[in-house]
Parts: C-alpha cells; structure tokens; sequence
C-alpha cells in the first residue's frame, strides 16, 4: 500500500491554517463522514485530512474487500494481528505526516486521530514516529500488537492522548479500551480516557465537544 492508495480531503478556511488534523475512518468507512464531523469543530485555523483507506480483503468479514488500513483476521484481544499490513499502514501515515511538514507545518502543529481500526493505527503509528506531534485522538479503539509495547515505542510518549470509548460499545468492547489505557498509562506521560453511557460503536455530541477542546488546547491559535 503506497501513498497513493488513500485520497485526502482538506477543510477549507478563509482563515490562515497553520497546523493540521490528520484522522483516519474505522473498516469499512471512508473519509467524507469525518470530514463533515470535523469541519462542524469550527476550528478555522485548523486544516484536516481525512484520507480514505484502499479497498483490501478482510479475514473478520469472509475475505469480503472493503475499506481497510490493514487485514482484521478476529474480534479476540490474543488472536492474530496482520503485523505487514498494520507496518504498511504506518508507513502511509508517517508519508502524511511528512508531506505536512514539506508543506511548512511543524510536526509539533499536527494532531494524528482516528476512530475504531484509524484510532488503533493512529495511536500505533503515533508512538512509531520519532518527531513530537501535538497531540494524538484516539476514539473507540485499541493499540495494535499491543505486546510490543512499550518497547517498540520511538517517540511521543510524552505527547498528549485524548482516549474516548462508549460503555455500550460491543464492536470494540470498553474492555478493550481499558486495556488499552492501562497499558499506555505505563509509559505514555499524559493520557486522558473519557467514558460515554450508552454510547455504542459510533460518536456523540458529547464526545466531538470533548473532541474540539482537546484540538484548541494542544493546537492554539498563532
């Protein structure tokens, strides 16, 4: 999978933008749902890329092709993990980040997000790249090859995580999340696991505004 696998959809502003959201959809989606989510953010000096994952074979849905940064082979925390696929993902997301900073946007200026199977990349690939980003939004997910850690941290343990998980969840149960966060909590500096009621496997209002202030506090205004 090469960078030109995915497409990317900007948020216009009127507005100077000087740093960048870069999220990632969960299986099966593609990026215009979340570009609408985030543009309603009213960040104006904020520009977002929500890139679209290639089309692939998924183990979970019968070898069906669809929307997918990487294979998802079972729902089970122990099973297996497309370990290639999951580094090949993390290399297209570390091409994004990089074209930003070509484009004149500090890495410290860019937030790495995404929801479900993008959330799980986003916090993997965050902790595989050396340079400090702003921040890191991590909704409804878990952190791939989780037995790797902390070890095969590089970078960005000191970066801020927002984690966010719905208690009514039973596509990426909470206890993943939990996991998830205790795990990360014992070698990431600053983390912070919000909890939804009845929430399930989606986004609320409540979640985006938490969303929002955590953009405006790690990417102010200059």
């Amino acid at each position: 999978m090469g960078a030109n696998s995915s497409s990317a959809m900007n948020v216009t502003s009127a507005s100077k933008q000087t740093a960048t959201v870069i999220f990632l959809h969960g299986l099966g989606d593609v990026g215009d749902g979340w570009h609408q989510a985030l543009s309603s953010l009213k960040i104006p000096h904020v520009k977002y890329l929500c890139p679209t994952a290639p089309q692939r074979p998924v183990t979970l849905n019968g070898g069906m092709r669809m929307t997918a940064w990487f294979d998802l082979k079972t729902l089970d925390a122990s099973g297996p993990e497309d370990e290639e696929g999951i580094q090949k993902a993390t290399e297209l997301v570390h091409k994004l980040i990089e074209d930003e900073e070509k484009n004149g946007v500090d890495s410290k200026h860019i937030i790495l997000g995404g929801f479900s199977q993008g959330g799980a990349l986003a916090l993997y690939s965050a902790l595989r790249f050396q340079r400090p980003l702003a921040g890191v939004i991590a909704l409804s997910c878990w952190i791939p090859l989780n037995e790797t850690f902390p070890g095969a941290a590089v970078g960005n343990q000191e970066t801020p995580i927002l984690q966010c998980h719905g208690d009514a969840d039973v596509i990426v149960p909470l206890h993943w999340g939990v996991m998830t966060n205790e795990l990360l909590k014992t070698f990431v500096k600053n983390i912070q696991f919000k909890k939804y009621s009845n929430l399930m496997h989606s986004s609320c209002p409540e979640e985006m505004d938490d969303v929002r202030e955590f953009i405006l506090k790690a990417l102010p205004a200059v």
